[in-house]
């Protein structure tokens, strides 16, 4: 069982720079960052934690750049995505931006992605919210084949690239692994067809060992081996102070490999302080 942090990186929290070191002197395995690019005013979307909005969402820094930061402060932390909002991306961009990170990192990068939740914030980057799994899938087919061939060229309905040439490949072979940030019927399915693992929430992935049974099945169907599947349970990043250990003992028992503890949006003192709280829990799971 691994440990990590999952959190927002944002201009008004501790910095990636003093996090990712704290991390790997206390014996976390990953820091994971999550990633919005703006929220639209309108705010039409409710919030699908209910309640209202924290600020932290419109106050995050560029996903890519703060992990960076960690990569260049450490030496072993693993680097991960929390989730990438594939909807807001070009595709090529990405690929680019995942593999350089990567590969500079020493083959540290977790890729965390999902298709997003709010209407408005993906329409501005012109994605039709009705459309958004479908633009998803293309663009992570797509991806890999950037990732994986010398010459890819992709043609979809939502995705249309020629042959070209891209480098610098993934240092991870095939690609650091791809994990879905998400949880519904249809996704044992995609998983089996671009991805290599699941990130749920814990408390909201209603049965998880049951789904994970499903999604190796998926798999197996698809002629994959499922016995490196990532399963990585998450705790929801909220406002208040801590986490409570009940939580985590449900989160350990669904048989995850990788278990992240949520960090709200606190400076300095106060990260620091929460993540020796957190490396103390974490040591009596041992």
């Amino acid at each position: 069982m691994d440990f990590g942090i999952i959190c927002f990186p944002t201009d008004t929290s501790i910095e990636p720079q003093d996090l990712a070191p704290a991390l790997e002197a206390r014996g976390f395995e990953s820091l994971f960052y999550a990633e919005h690019t703006h929220i639209p005013t309108s705010r039409r979307s409710p919030f699908v934690a209910g309640g209202e909005l924290p600020a932290m969402y419109w106050h995050t820094h560029d996903q890519f750049v703060a992990l960076s930061i960690a990569a260049a402060t450490t030496r072993t932390l693993k680097l991960g995505t929390g989730i990438t909002l594939v909807t807001e991306h070009d595709p090529i961009n990405l690929a680019k931006a995942t593999a350089s990170l990567d590969r500079l990192s020493g083959g540290r990068l977790l890729f965390g992605i999902g298709a997003g939740w709010n209407a408005e914030e993906m329409e501005d980057h012109g994605v039709v919210f009705a459309d958004r799994w479908k633009v998803t899938r293309e663009r992570m087919l797509a991806i890999r084949r950037i990732w994986t061939e010398d010459e890819p060229e992709f043609h979809g309905k939502f995705v249309d690239l020629p042959p070209m040439w891209c480098w610098p490949k993934p240092l991870q072979p095939g690609g650091p692994p791809v994990l879905m940030g998400a949880y519904s019927k249809w996704t044992p399915k995609r998983i089996a067809e671009y991805c290599d693992g699941w990130m749920p929430i814990e408390g909201q992935a209603a049965d998880i060992p049951g789904a994970v049974a499903e999604i190796r099945a998926a798999m197996r169907e698809r002629g994959r081996d499922d016995s490196k599947l990532d399963i990585t349970v998450l705790a929801e990043v909220r406002a208040e102070r801590g986490f409570d250990p009940k939580r985590l003992e449900r989160m350990v028992e669904t048989g995850a490999n990788r278990v992240l503890f949520p960090l709200g949006d606190f400076q300095r003192d106060e990260a620091l302080k929460i993540l020796d709280e957190y490396a103390e829990t974490m040591r009596a799971f041992g």
